[in-house]
């Protein structure tokens, strides 16, 4: 049984698959499609997916990450060897071309004693990049601790060259590897599992949209298995009940089962499944609701003979707050200082482009519901206010917020801004007094909130961010639903590897202006 990085929890009753999905198998929205039916027979399953080939595709893919970490530590030894003693090779310097010449032999052996080559956490989720981060500390500090009980003398402008850069280059490599991973996914239909999804019919069409909305996830699904007097009203092929998922892994050469939370699908129905899945190492997923709230907290502990899953509460507050607060207004100000001849040029685009102020100013919600006035560079004409009825029936969004993807209020100039999302840099100064952070929920309106239902303003719990989950999966084009749920998500799950991720991810969604109207 294997774990595939954090999974979507199914979302609530959803009505049918959203027909403008991507393209998968053919689907069916008035009968079941046609099936065998017959129990599957115990024993292996025959004609499976042939997984030594079909996967092959992982393999590669570690051995691309391989060859890379041992160029990043190659580079890191050559790069820290020119910093400190650059075309110097003396005798005393020929040590430090041996350790340049070791260094990558020594990064790869700490990634894989950190298990950063295990499949399980790679493609998809944070804990690859949090095993990176750990594995470069402990490299770090393992030559330190060596150095000094050993009495070697280092070069100190050697080794803090050397290993951060090792590791921060080692991180930006396995994030581009991913998102070209992502791209194949999403484009091309390549290196996708097989999925077969067992459960009811509304958890079954919940997550089915989902994961053909979030392809990147590399879950392809090709067929259901169903309760007994099903309507089979779900989009998909329809294999049999839930006592024929043998039967549905053979006829849709599946290479993965996603379980999802179903009452019928007891402890030892489930473990027997695992068992016999096990036998033709066809994956087994099982996807909780818990998953959604607290898939980073969860643990198994066993008590009394009894493995019971507990869920550790969120880091909403603590040492690590206070250090990322200190780390969002010190990053802050250092984007200030070095953007500003770019935020210059900005001001003046937007005051030779329309008349009016150069900032925005919008009052907006932060932390516990206190309330602040956030600054943006003004996009819009100075009459956009007095516009709002008139284009109200053109909205492009919801009944919550107020959007058009072709609003004729926007500026030339601003529809460059918000383009590349450059109409956000002055929330830095939102983020410098302390009243944003660079990553976050999106900061919701005062409207917003006075509709909000009590689950929903646990986003308030923290401070609202300048990007976020809302912000690299699709910006605009999320539905006000969906935006909420990745904002509950961040809360409940943040951590500093994660805040790590979106900023990375944030530049490639401002690259690809996706949803940015």
């Amino acid at each position: 049984m294997r774990d595939h990085g954090t999974l979507p929890a199914p979302i609530s009753a959803i009505p049918a698959v959203d027909a403008a999905a991507p393209a998968g198998p053919p689907t069916t929205t008035q009968a079941p499609a046609p099936r065998v039916d017959r129990p599957a027979r115990p024993g292996r399953f025959r004609h499976a997916a042939p997984r030594h080939r079909e996967q092959a595709w992982e393999a590669r893919y570690v051995a691309v990450l391989l060859v890379a970490d041992l160029a990043v530590g190659l580079a890191a030894g050559a790069v820290a060897f020119g910093v400190r003693f650059g075309n110097d090779v003396t005798r005393y310097n020929r040590g430090y071309l041996v350790l340049s010449a070791l260094l990558p032999l020594a990064f790869v052996l700490i990634l894989a004693l950190s298990r950063a080559y295990e499949r399980r956490f790679l493609f998809v989720g944070t804990d690859e990049y949090q095993r990176v981060l750990r594995a470069g500390m402990s490299l770090t500090v393992s030559v330190a601790i060596a150095a000094y009980a050993f009495e070697i003398r280092l070069a100190r402008g050697y080794v803090v060259v050397a290993l951060p850069l090792a590791t921060i280059t080692g991180l930006a490599l396995r994030f581009a590897l991913r998102k070209r991973l992502h791209r194949a996914r999403q484009k091309r239909d390549a290196c996708l599992r097989r999925v077969i999804v067992v459960g009811h019919e509304l958890a079954v069409v919940a997550i089915t949209r989902q994961l053909r909305r979030e392809r990147y996830h590399g879950l392809d699904v090709v067929g259901c298995c169903l309760p007994p007097r099903h309507d089979g009203r779900v989009g998909l092929p329809v294999y049999g009940t839930l006592d024929e998922v043998g039967h549905a892994v053979r006829a849709a050469r599946a290479d993965t089962v996603i379980v999802l939370s179903c009452p019928e699908l007891d402890g030892p129905t489930l473990r027997r499944l695992a068992w016999r899945l096990e036998r033709d190492d066809v994956d087994l997923i099982v996807a909780s609701s818990l998953v959604d709230v607290a898939g980073g907290r969860t643990t198994i502990r066993p008590v009394d003979g009894l493995p019971m899953l507990h869920v550790e509460h969120p880091n909403l507050s603590g040492a690590g707050r206070v250090l990322k607060a200190l780390i969002d207004r010190l990053a802050a100000a250092v984007l200030l200082v070095a953007l500003s001849p770019a935020l210059a040029a900005i001001v003046l685009a937007v005051r030779a482009g329309s008349p009016g102020p150069v900032l925005f100013r919008q009052v907006r919600v932060g932390k516990d519901g206190r309330e602040f006035v956030m600054y943006k560079f003004r996009t819009m004409h100075r009459d956009a206010a007095d516009r709002v009825a008139e284009l109200r029936h053109l909205n492009d969004y919801d009944d919550v917020l107020f959007k058009l993807r072709n609003d004729p209020r926007v500026t030339r100039t601003g529809r460059w801004l918000r383009r590349f999302s450059l109409d956000e840099l002055p929330q830095l100064i939102n983020v410098l007094r302390g009243q944003m952070s660079l990553v976050g929920p999106r900061p919701p309106l005062p409207e917003e909130v006075a509709v909000y239902p009590e689950d929903v303003r646990r986003r308030l719990a923290v401070r609202p961010g300048l990007t976020g989950l809302w912000q690299v999966s699709g910006r605009s084009d999320l539905p006000f639903e969906e935006a909420v749920k990745l904002d509950l998500r961040y809360v409940e799950n943040w951590s500093f590897s994660l805040d790590l991720v979106i900023l990375l991810r944030t530049l490639s969604a401002v690259c690809r202006a996706t949803g940015a109207y």
